[in-house]
């Protein structure tokens, strides 16, 4: 989200050159500014605070009379999330976290230097030094430039070229990580940073082209707290480099066992899970692999006594040569699964009782841009099991969606454009087209996820515009060219898009009842003037807006439009934006903003699950049922193999191997050999039960048994 917002300001303050030059600015009032950083806040509850420092003379407002071509000495607009539990605003006495703090941090006395951002007396500025102040020496052409090709709704077409941060093949990348701090008298919370620049060309208006060269002119900063950070207290390796303060602090006994972290622990010690080493094996008594916030917790008498594995005794080798199953081995796999023997093949196999997961990939990844043309348009539109794990997978993406909705929700309702104010305060313009091209532009430009995003306006709410509908997409996965169109310029009936599906139906669900919406509360200080010797309540003090959450958005099937722009299977997510009717009675719906991921980006869940969970994909894995069980592996993409086959409580792993599971890729490779009849180990698949944990060991019990025999027929002869 901070690389966005970069994109999005390096965009916007450039944007000057597409216009014509005026004596006026086209820079976003200060109101914009605020109510930016608040949506950043509102739409993602990880982020504690976001603000913008603009380095000292380098912001230019058209919030003044008269202030063509001026700067500001600072300005620094944060956003903080508050504890509202005390607030007289809530009396449940709840917190909502709903609450946030707005202030300009660069109005503040002339002569207090401790309060100047930009100074070494601030002591918590290290976000500003990451890029600030920037000196540029030598070549003036050292900012990465950023190319866009947009045809608007008249149909004409331009290629504008902005600078921005740093590309993320570049070195040092486009975002800088701070060093852990405490806030202290703002947020008094640990805090780490994320901190992105944002380029302009400056100075600005000298007449003088020449002279007026790219410099990174201020920083987004987006703050998390720290204690939501995971530690890793596994020893250094391949996933475990470093630097590490906390690398080899996990209680795993090595002789045994080895450490693997656990994710979303947090910041504190058992993030991890003690399994066993090769050759080892759990107790007979143990289910799971010892979990470490347990072992954290355990007397020194338990530990020393417990958390160990044992030894296996008897280890085989893993076979070299294999052979074809024999046939009543293949025919008891093939009635197991029956889905391989008869099958369906194409678009058919999804619509099949039992799925055959490896044709319905087969026909998915057949679809392409060459190919899509052969299919029924029906075909292109997939059931919405088939994208299961969307919504985690993707959460990300969906909240840079909300984060738009809520900023444009939070303008509406609270820049009034025909405010008076004053002295030489003058309100903020109505949102404009540049604007809203900006926004839908940085949402691509910053999540390589993200394909596409549009916003879509309902017909007549956006100022001066029946239609409007910026549609922002990529056409390669790496790159720094994109595309922008105003589907507006599409005026057929089948083609506008107010009578797209996730347009009309969040349309209606949002045509007369708002009572589920997320209430917000703003407590804005701005500047008292154009030099901001201090801070003054905003006029409309404390104010609220309400705003859909992640909750309240739309998640579409996964579609491949052969006649769209980006021709892939897409996921899109949907969030609707509210703004006040035309006499400000009530809310209204304004418009949704879209996002569109690529599916074939998601992990396919071949575990078995809930029979009430929504995947079409689930008990399709290969894992032998009563030995071992799935569990998921990560990061596989949409392919089959995406788990590992564990052995259950009282069995073992048999082979001398790196690993202690059967990997899914490797048992999903070999059952398709048994489906084709060729040579396979797929019988060998299997968990073996636990015995002794050595031969001399059942040996051992085998004489004892003998011996007691024989003296029980001595006795009793």
């Amino acid at each position: 989200m901070a690389l966005s917002r970069s994109f999005f300001w390096s965009y916007i303050l450039q944007s000057r050159f597409i216009r014509p030059a005026i004596n006026d600015t086209y820079d976003p009032g200060m109101m914009y500014y605020f109510l930016s950083t608040v949506a950043d806040v509102s739409a993602n509850p990880y982020i504690n605070a976001s603000a913008i420092y603009f380095a000292p003379n380098s912001s230019y407002t058209s919030s003044y009379r008269g202030f063509f071509n001026k700067t500001f000495p600072r300005f620094g607009p944060r956003t903080f999330r508050l504890d509202d539990f005390n607030d007289p605003i809530h009396l449940q006495k709840i917190s909502t976290w709903n609450t946030f703090d707005v202030r300009d941090l660069g109005a503040h006395p002339p002569e207090s230097k401790s309060n100047d951002y930009s100074s070494d007396l601030y002591k918590i500025n290290e976000w500003y030094r990451k890029w600030l102040p920037d000196d540029v020496e030598g070549r003036h052409d050292t900012k990465t430039t950023y190319q866009v090709e947009i045809r608007y709704a008249n149909n004409t077409n331009e290629t504008f070229t902005f600078h921005g941060p740093p590309g993320a093949d570049e070195d040092p990348g486009p975002v800088k990580w701070t060093r852990p701090y405490f806030d202290c008298g703002r947020s008094n919370k640990w805090l780490v940073s994320a901190v992105v620049p944002i380029a302009d060309i400056y100075p600005r208006h000298t007449q003088f082209r020449h002279i007026e060269y790219p410099k990174y002119t201020a920083v987004a900063v987006l703050e998390m707290d720290f204690e939501r950070l995971d530690i890793n207290q596994c020893p250094k390796g391949e996933g475990n480099k470093g630097p590490n303060h906390f690398a080899d602090t996990a209680r795993c006994k090595k002789e045994t066992t080895e450490c693997e972290p656990l994710h979303g622990w947090g910041f504190r010690r058992g993030g991890y899970q003690c399994r066993c080493k090769p050759g080892y094996r759990l107790p007979n008594v143990v289910r799971r692999p010892y979990l470490g916030e347990i072992i954290e917790r355990a007397s020194a008498e338990q530990y020393y006594n417990d958390y160990d594995c044992l030894k296996i005794g008897w280890v085989q080798k893993v076979p070299i040569q294999w052979e074809r199953a024999s046939y009543h081995i293949r025919e008891k796999y093939l009635d197991k699964h029956p889905e391989y023997r008869n099958y369906t093949t194409g678009a058919a196999a999804l619509h099949s009782e039992n799925l055959n997961i490896d044709q319905a990939l087969k026909f998915i990844h057949g679809v392409n841009y060459k190919t899509c043309k052969n299919f029924h348009p029906q075909d292109l539109i997939l059931r919405g099991d088939v994208s299961y794990g969307a919504k985690e997978q993707f959460e990300n993406e969906a909240k840079m969606a909300v984060r738009l909705a809520n900023f444009i929700s939070a303008f509406l309702q609270v820049s009034d454009p025909n405010e008076v104010y004053t002295g030489k305060r003058v309100a903020d313009k109505p949102l404009t087209e540049d604007q809203m091209i900006g926004e839908t532009l940085a949402i691509v430009l910053g999540d390589t996820k993200v394909w596409s995003a549009a916003t879509l306006w309902e017909r007549n709410k956006f100022t001066n515009r029946t239609y409007f509908a910026p549609y922002a997409y990529k056409t390669e996965l790496n790159t720094r060219k994109f595309k922008l169109e105003d589907l507006a310029r599409l005026n057929k009936t089948h083609e506008l898009y107010t009578e797209k599906k996730n347009f009309k139906f969040l349309k209606q669900r949002w045509s007369t009842n708002f009572d589920d919406l997320e209430t917000f509360y703003i407590k804005m200080k701005i500047r008292q003037n154009e030099t901001g010797e201090y801070l003054q309540k905003y006029e409309h003090y404390p104010t609220s807006y309400r705003a859909a959450s992640l909750k309240h958005g739309y998640w579409s099937q996964p579609q491949f439009d052969c006649d769209g722009y980006v021709k892939k299977w897409l996921v899109t997510y949907s969030a609707p934006f509210f703004g006040w009717d035309s006499i400000k009675v009530k809310l209204e719906f304004k418009g949704v903003v879209q996002v569109s991921m690529d599916m074939m980006q998601l992990d396919i869940q071949q575990c078995p699950d809930w029979y009430y969970e929504p995947n079409a994909f689930k008990n399709t894995d290969k894992c032998d049922e009563q030995t071992s069980y799935c569990v998921p592996i990560m990061g596989r993409g949409y392919e089959t193999g995406g788990y590992k086959c564990e052995c259950k409580q009282g069995y073992e792993y048999p082979f001398e191997d790196l690993i202690t599971y059967y990997d899914g890729q490797l048992v999903e490779a070999e059952f398709q050999n048994i489906v084709v009849d060729k040579e396979s180990r797929y019988d060998m698949f299997k968990c073996r039960l636990a015995g002794a944990s050595a031969i001399q060991a059942a040996t051992s019990l085998i004489v004892a048994l003998l011996g007691f025999t024989l003296i029980m027929l001595y006795k009793y002869r």
